[in-house]
């Protein structure tokens, strides 16, 4: 009897558990808004920081050593009243994080005044005033920030950053998206214009090709493939469906999976194309081909037809046309340059890299896609 009304107590009404999904959604969002909050204060916080050393350390080289003092005084007092995370190297992070965004944030007084970097008094208290203009995304931590700090090209730091807060990269993302060169990529194959972010896309009411989102050379060293001439293409297809996430990122941002080994049939005819992606921002399916060794006019073509099979059977209205993409490891010049890929169709050939390659042998690899590009440019002038 007393087993008996102690389940009935503990028995979940329907009712019951919706309430406990609803209180919890909230307090989950909750907890992520105060997370949000506390990365913006503290990174704002930082660049604060950094401006105060930067304005106390004014003068140049001669003054390295007072610098140096300087410093450690300040590291040993803020140590001593807020614990770690206030060494010399971090203060000297933040010096270098105001340097790279020093035009971030506008101080504005009470009386309306803005004051700027050349007139701006040397002591200023904090807080001294209202910060306004852009600011930094609650969405980036100071580990997202530290990352692109390093970056020296201003419009390469401009651009990870709008990429990491569009695709939300964590902080180990964005690291490898940099180390790959990601941004000299999309240059190299699409000029300007391929940096176009998506939210920047919408509000400025501009159209995005697919070209603009395809890039080459692609950089697979997360698939942990052995180099060995015994490696077959359906191994290549598992390791890529192993670490989708991974792969994802590499492609680009809108992309989602949605099939693998997709089965079109034509007459009597079976076909199977490796991968198939959608992308939301395009309105496009991206099929994808899988070729280990050299292109060949056999591999475009077959491309070829898988995408007007695929366009006939699954294009549905609204779909803008289905993008095909032969991922290789030797991209063959003189095929990509008499064939339907020289064509202005919507059917591309990109080499991928199984190994993360020094930065020297990407600059060539980018540089050597950049010079194919431009030879075909001219070509169709």
């Amino acid at each position: 009897m007393k087993n008996g009304t102690h389940e009935k107590k503990d028995m979940v009404q329907p009712g019951e558990e919706s309430l406990f999904q609803r209180v919890a959604a909230i307090l989950e969002q909750a907890r992520a808004n105060v997370v949000r909050s506390v990365n913006s204060n503290m990174v704002l916080a930082y660049w604060l920081i950094g401006r105060e050393i930067v304005q106390e350390l004014q003068g140049g080289e001669e003054r390295a050593e007072y610098g140096k003092q300087v410093l450690e005084v300040l590291a040993k007092k803020l140590k001593q009243q807020y614990g770690t995370g206030f060494s010399v190297p971090n203060l000297q992070n933040f010096r270098k994080f105001y340097l790279s965004f020093s035009d971030r944030i506008v101080i504005q007084y009470p009386s309306g005044t803005e004051l700027s970097e050349q007139n701006e008094t040397k002591q200023i208290q904090y807080p001294a005033g209202r910060e306004s203009s852009r600011g930094f995304s609650p969405l980036l931590s100071w580990s997202h920030y530290r990352a692109i700090m390093r970056i020296q090209d201003h419009d390469a730091r401009a651009f990870y950053e709008q990429e990491a807060i569009d695709c939300g990269w964590s902080k180990d993302q964005l690291e490898r998206q940099i180390q790959s060169s990601y941004y000299q990529r999309i240059i190299a194959n699409h000029g300007q214009n391929g940096l176009i972010s998506a939210s920047r896309e919408r509000m400025s009411g501009e159209s995005t090709s697919a070209t603009t989102f395809l890039k080459s050379p692609f950089v697979l060293e997360f698939l942990g493939l052995p180099d060995s001439p015994d490696l077959h293409e359906s191994s290549l297809e598992q390791a890529i469906i192993d670490n989708l996430q991974s792969f994802l990122l590499e492609l680009g941002k809108g992309f989602s999976f949605v099939a693998r080994q997709k089965h079109i049939r034509f007459d009597d005819d079976d076909f199977f194309v490796d991968l198939v992606f959608y992308n939301f921002i395009l309105k496009c399916f991206l099929l994808i081909d899988l070729k280990i060794g050299k292109l060949t006019h056999r591999d475009v073509g077959q491309m070829d037809g898988y995408v007007r099979l695929y366009e006939d059977r699954f294009k549905v209205t609204g779909d803008n046309p289905t993008i095909g993409l032969i991922l290789c490891s030797d991209k063959s010049e003189a095929v990509a340059k008499y064939s339907v890929l020289n064509e202005g169709r919507q059917i591309f050939a990109s080499k991928y890299l199984q190994f993360l390659p020094s930065e020297d042998e990407l600059r060539l690899e980018i540089e050597k896609e950049r010079k194919l590009i431009e030879a075909a440019m001219r070509e169709e002038r």
